[in-house]
């Protein structure tokens, strides 16, 4: 499984990532204080570290130069907004740098994009009795294969990969179709409901008034 050390000074963001991070399948710590996150990276091994800058203790432009030799992917989630905080950030060799506040649901997709680039993707994702195998995109569900539509299945892995987090009509849309999504398009909502039939998720993949979809499972 994927291993996350989400590194920031406020423990209700800290659990906010925790909780959508571990709930899109990966395995998450975290921590407060900048020396700590420095034992921690030193006495565990991590696929990425969420960090923050402004720590107490050491902050997150000091943490980089020492991850920087590990070859450690880092994304870079802070207040300093300006443009010259971001140009440090990704001169010291961060993959990506997000600014507070920021909808989770963008933060998985950058999460996934960074762990793509390293080659750290989970090859197997998995909700209740579905599962995916991205390599051979093969889907089962109870262990008997399923047939899906290349939509369909794009879909199935987006859901899958943000449970319990609601996504937007026009996130879905844009991301599957590639394309701007239209309010009186009928296309995603058919796809919705066939995906729904064939998973067996009547209860479980609920729309979300005025938003999109929501994938409430464990």
């Amino acid at each position: 499984m994927i291993k996350i050390l989400i590194v920031d000074d406020e423990k209700p963001i800290c659990d906010l990532i925790d909780i959508n991070l571990s709930a899109a399948g990966y395995c998450c710590k975290s921590v407060q204080d900048g020396l700590k996150a420095l034992d921690m990276i030193e006495s565990e091994q991590f696929d990425l570290i969420l960090l923050d800058v402004m720590l107490p203790g050491a902050c997150g432009y000091d943490i980089m130069e020492y991850i920087r030799p590990l070859k450690i992917p880092v994304i870079f989630i802070t207040a300093k907004h300006e443009v010259k905080d971001r140009v440090k950030g990704l001169k010291l060799g961060a993959e990506d740098y997000l600014v507070k506040p920021f909808e989770v649901v963008e933060l998985i997709a950058r999460v996934e994009v960074v762990l793509r680039r390293y080659n750290k993707t989970a090859k197997i994702l998995t909700a209740g009795d579905v599962e995916v195998d991205t390599e051979a995109r093969k889907v089962t569900k109870a262990g008997v294969p399923v047939v899906l539509t290349n939509k369909e299945y794009g879909l199935l892995v987006l859901f899958i990969r943000n449970k319990n987090v609601a996504l937007f009509k026009e996130t879905l849309y844009e991301k599957v179709w590639e394309n701007e999504y239209f309010a009186d398009s009928r296309t995603l909502e058919l796809h919705v409901q066939r995906l729904r039939r064939k998973m067996g998720w009547e209860k479980c993949l609920v729309a979300v008034y005025k938003v999109g979809y929501r994938l409430e499972i464990d």
